[in-house]
C-alpha cells in the first residue's frame, strides 16, 4: 500500500471506554424523582386506607374522603384559609409595591437605611416574628400594657385581623425585592417623560411607575397566596388560643396534637392541600409567562432619576420610618430584650433586671442545647449538599443535552406545592414503610434529607438564573478542546458561577436554620431543631426560653448575613 493510499484511510477516532456524564445525569434525575415521590406515595396510600398503614388488616377505602368532604369543621376551616390567605396577599402587596416605590423611586431622607431595614422578615423565621409581636402588642405585651396605661384604645392581636397584619409583614419583603428588581431594569426614560409632560410625582408613580411593576406584582402576589396557605406558624401562635385554624394548624391539631389522631383524615387533607396548592402553582406559573409580553427592558443609557416629592419627601419618609420601627424592630427589639430579663413589663426599669439567666438555662439543659447545635450542623452541612445537588440539576436541566433534563426542571420546582407539615408527614409515613429506614426517622439526616426537598425549588431557582446568564460558547470552546460534559462544568462553568453558588448556600442556610414545621412529625429526643424547641416551650409558657432561643436564632442568622456580604462579598438579593 503507498503511502498516498495510507494516508486516505478512515482514522479511527478514540473515545474514552467510560464516561461518569451520563451516570451523573441519570444519578441526579433518579435522586430528583425520589426527593419528590418518596415523602408523596405513603400519604396518597395512606388517604385511601381504612387503617393505619402499619396494620396489615387495612383496606381500600374512600371513606376518608367522605367523612372529610362531609365535615362541616373542614369547611369552616378551608374557608377561613381562603380567607386569611387573599387578605394577607393583597395587604402584603400593596404595601410592598408601595414601598419598593418611595424606597427605590423617589428622594425621601433615609432611604438607604429603610432599604435594608424593610428586608429584615425575609431573614426572620415566622415563628420568631409571630413571638415578637406576641411580646410586643399580644394582650400582656409590653405596648399593649402601656397603651392601657395611658387609658388609650386598645387592639385584639389574637384576631382575624391581627394574624394578617403579622402574616402580611412576613411577606411584604417578598413583594419589596421582586418589585424593586423589576424597578432596577426598567426604562427610567418613561419616568421622565411623564415628568416632562407636566405629570406630578405622584401621577408619573401611579400612571408610569406601577404599571411597570405588573409581572413583579402577579409573581409575587401568587407566590404570597401560595405561601399564606401552608403557613403555620402565625395563625398558630396568635390564633390557637382563641380557636382560630387555617388548614396547616388543622393539621397540626389533627395530626400533632390530637388525643386521637387519625391518620387517614391527616393523609385525605394532605392530599387536597397538595391538589390546592398545586392548582395556584400552576396558575402562578402561567400568569407570570402571559405577563412578559407586557415587559420590555433594554440597555439604559441614563440612571433613573429620583422623583422630587417636595415638601411631601419629609411627610413620606416619617411614615416609611413608623412602618419599620412598630411593625420590624420594636417587635424584634423587644422579643432581644426579653430574653436578658426574668420578666419584660413597662412598670418595671429592664435595665436594671438584666441577666443571661434564660441563655443558661438554655444551655444547661442538654435537650434544648443540642437543638441549637442540630440546628447549625444542619444549615451548614445538609445545605452545602443541597446546594451542590441543586447546581448540578440547574446545569443538567439548561446546559445539557440529556434526554430528561425538562423533567429535572419540573421535579426540581414541583416541591413548591408540598407544605413543609406535608413534607415531613410524608417522609416519617416513608420511613416507617421502606424497610432498613426505620432507624433514620428521627435523626438529623432524616431532617437534613427532608429539608433538601422542602427547598430544592429555592436553591434551583437561586442559581438558575446565573447559569442561563452563561453564554454557552463557552461550552462549546470546552467540548471542542475535548472536555467531557463534567469537564466543561468543573473546569469553566462552576467558576464563574461560584457566586451564585455561595449565595445559593447562604439562602439554604438561613432557610434551614428557620425550617420548623418539616421537622415537627420527625424530631425526637436529642433530634430536635431551634424551630421545635421554640414550639415546646411556648407550649410550656416559657416566654423568656423563647425569647432567649429566638434571639440566638436571629444572631446565627446575622452572623450568616454578615458573613456572606462582607467576607465574601456576595449579594443575598438584588
Amino acid at each position: 500500500m503507498t503511502t498516498a493510499e495510507q494516508n486516505l484511510r478512515p482514522v479511527a477516532v478514540t473515545r474514552p471506554r467510560f464516561s461518569w456524564d451520563t451516570i451523573v445525569q441519570w444519578l441526579v434525575v433518579i435522586v430528583t424523582a425520589l426527593l419528590v415521590i418518596f415523602p408523596a406515595w405513603p400519604i396518597i396510600l395512606q388517604s385511601f386506607m381504612s387503617k393505619p398503614l402499619y396494620e396489615k388488616d387495612r383496606t381500600f377505602t374512600f371513606a376518608n374522603y367522605t367523612n372529610l368532604l362531609g365535615n362541616a369543621r373542614f369547611w369552616d376551616v378551608l374557608v377561613y384559609t381562603a380567607a386569611f390567605a387573599v387578605a394577607t396577599t393583597i395587604l402584603a402587596v400593596i404595601i410592598g409595591i408601595v414601598l419598593a416605590v418611595i424606597i427605590n423611586r423617589t428622594n425621601i431622607p433615609l432611604r438607604n437605611l429603610y432599604s435594608n431595614l424593610v428586608t429584615i422578615p425575609y431573614y426572620v423565621s415566622p415563628l420568631v416574628l409571630a413571638f415578637a409581636w406576641m411580646q410586643m402588642y399580644g394582650p400582656q405585651g409590653f405596648g399593649t400594657i402601656l397603651v392601657r396605661t395611658l387609658k388609650l384604645p386598645i387592639w385584639q392581636l389574637y384576631s382575624f385581623g391581627g394574624i394578617v397584619i403579622v402574616s402580611a409583614m412576613y411577606y411584604i419583603p417578598y413583594t419589596f425585592l421582586y418589585a424593586s428588581s423589576s424597578l432596577a431594569l426598567a426604562d427610567p426614560q418613561l419616568e421622565s417623560a411623564a415628568r416632562i409632560g407636566g405629570a406630578s410625582p405622584f401621577r408619573t408613580i401611579l400612571k408610569v411607575t406601577i404599571p411597570l411593576l405588573r409581572p413583579a406584582i402577579t409573581y409575587s402576589a401568587l407566590l404570597t397566596l401560595v405561601s399564606s396557605f401552608e403557613l403555620l406558624s402565625i395563625p398558630l401562635v396568635l390564633g390557637n388560643s382563641v380557636g382560630i385554624d387555617t388548614l396547616a394548624t388543622y393539621l397540626y391539631t389533627i395530626g400533632v396534637v390530637g388525643v386521637n389522631k387519625d391518620q387517614g383524615a391527616v393523609a385525605a387533607v394532605a392530599v387536597l392541600v397538595v391538589i390546592l396548592v398545586t392548582g395556584l402553582v400552576f396558575l402562578q406559573s402561567k400568569l407570570v409567562s402571559m405577563e412578559r409580553r407586557f415587559v420590555t427592558v433594554g440597555g439604559k443609557a441614563t440612571r433613573p432619576k429620583a422623583l422630587d416629592l417636595g415638601p411631601w419627601k419629609g411627610l413620606v419618609s416619617l411614615f416609611v420610618g413608623l412602618y419599620v420601627l412598630l411593625g420590624i424592630l420594636l417587635p424584634l427589639g423587644c422579643i432581644v430584650l426579653t430574653s436578658f430579663v426574668p420578666f419584660l413589663s413597662p412598670f418595671m426599669n429592664p435595665l436594671k433586671m438584666l441577666t443571661l439567666g434564660n441563655y443558661q438555662g438554655i444551655f444547661n439543659s442538654p435537650a434544648y442545647r443540642q437543638s441549637v447545635v442540630n440546628s447549625i450542623n444542619i444549615s451548614i452541612f445538609a445545605a452545602a449538599i443541597g446546594i451542590v445537588f441543586m447546581a448540578v440539576a440547574a446545569l443538567i436541566a439548561y446546559r445539557s443535552t440529556f434526554k430528561y433534563r425538562n423533567a429535572v426542571k419540573y421535579m426540581a420546582l414541583y416541591p413548591r406545592a408540598f407544605p413543609g407539615i406535608i413534607v415531613g408527614i410524608g417522609f416519617l409515613w416513608a420511613f416507617l414503610l421502606v424497610p432498613g429506614l426505620g432507624s433514620l426517622r428521627n435523626t438529623i439526616i432524616a431532617i437534613s434529607v427532608a429539608f433538601i426537598m422542602r427547598y430544592l425549588p429555592l436553591g434551583f431557582s437561586a442559581v438558575s438564573p446565573a447559569v442561563l446568564q452563561v453564554s454557552d460558547e463557552l461550552d462549546r470552546a470546552g467540548r471542542v478542546a475535548g472536555a467531557t460534559w463534567l469537564g466543561t462544568i468543573r473546569h469553566i462553568l462552576l467558576p464563574i458561577l461560584r457566586p451564585a453558588l455561595v449565595s445559593g448556600y447562604i439562602l439554604l442556610a438561613i432557610s434551614f436554620l428557620k425550617e420548623y414545621s418539616t421537622a415537627l412529625f420527625l424530631v425526637a429526643e436529642g433530634s430536635r431543631v431551634i424551630g421545635t424547641t421554640m414550639l415546646e416551650l411556648w407550649k410550656q409558657g416559657g416566654a423568656e426560653p423563647v425569647a432567649a432561643l429566638s434571639t440566638i436564632q436571629m444572631a446565627i442568622t446575622a452572623v450568616l448575613i454578615i458573613g456572606a456580604r462582607k467576607l465574601l462579598g456576595v449579594k443575598l438579593h438584588e
